[in-house]
């Protein structure tokens, strides 16, 4: 990754521009610019989502990848790929994505798709929805491609959910179709990659502003920010760990002290 600036990706398979846009095309930088760090809303997002065979790297594959790439709160390019996983698609999970082995009959390797996917993404902090379930399959395709993983910034849009949104008063839960609903998203998750990384894409933006209203405005903001929430909750967790272990009477004791 360059952390000076931003390499364009042309045009080519998968990629297509976003409407109004040239495909590939955004300024600016991950790491800031001689003016001062770059504001979160002007950063350079790859919002990625992966549908796959099962639920870890280990013994699944991906079997399509989806990207949008955001500037300035805008999506300017869009990636996607049907990707051959090397092995059959579970009845249960062509049911649930609809990508089935007659779809993916002649579709590229991960092999091949992922080149394209990391020169589509260069330059920007990668984003999505459960970043550890995605970055599990693409780190582990990349090794097995023998291609390096590039240092990219990582958000993850539940993380940041978690601590943003008000549950139950606001929304049940941080599901990715929960979010886009409350915010009224254009694009809506349906277990298609593409379709998901808009969606992800339309919620990170929503986020990004109440950080704002918080006035977190940078990268390295928040990511103080975070530590210090992620470290808030690891407290209280360990506090009530030590609660549980209190005996009965003084559990009571502790509730009418408040």
């Amino acid at each position: 990754m360059n952390d000076n600036g931003v390499t364009n990706a042309a045009p080519g398979p998968g990629l297509r521009a976003a409407p109004g846009s040239v495909a590939g095309t955004a300024a600016g930088s991950v790491a800031g610019t001689a003016a001062g760090p770059t504001p979160l809303a002007q950063l350079d997002y790859a919002v990625v989502d992966v549908e796959t065979t099962g639920w870890a790297p280990a013994d699944s594959g991906i079997t399509e990848i989806g990207a949008v790439r955001v500037h300035g709160g805008q999506v300017v390019a869009e990636f996607t790929s049907l990707v051959d996983p090397g092995t059959p698609v579970p009845a249960d999970i062509a049911k649930l994505t609809g990508i089935d082995d007659e779809m993916l009959s002649g579709a590229p390797s991960i092999a091949a798709v992922m080149p394209g996917l990391l020169a589509f993404a260069d330059g920007c902090v990668l984003t999505a929805h459960n970043a550890r379930f995605d970055l599990s399959f693409l780190t582990a395709a990349c090794e097995a491609a023998g291609l390096p993983w590039p240092g990219f910034p990582v958000l993850d849009t539940v993380r940041l959910a978690r601590y943003l949104m008000v549950v139950p008063d606001e929304v049940p839960d941080c599901k990715l179709g929960t979010l886009a609903g409350f915010f009224h998203s254009p694009a809506q998750p349906s277990h298609r990659a593409l379709a998901d990384a808009r969606a992800t894409a339309d919620v990170l933006m929503h986020l990004v502003s109440r950080l704002a209203g918080r006035g977190v405005t940078t990268l390295d903001e928040l990511t103080r920010w975070l530590a210090e929430r992620d470290a808030a909750e690891e407290a209280e967790r360990a506090r009530q760990a030590r609660v549980r272990r209190w005996p009965r009477w003084l559990r009571w004791l502790a509730r009418l002290t408040g």
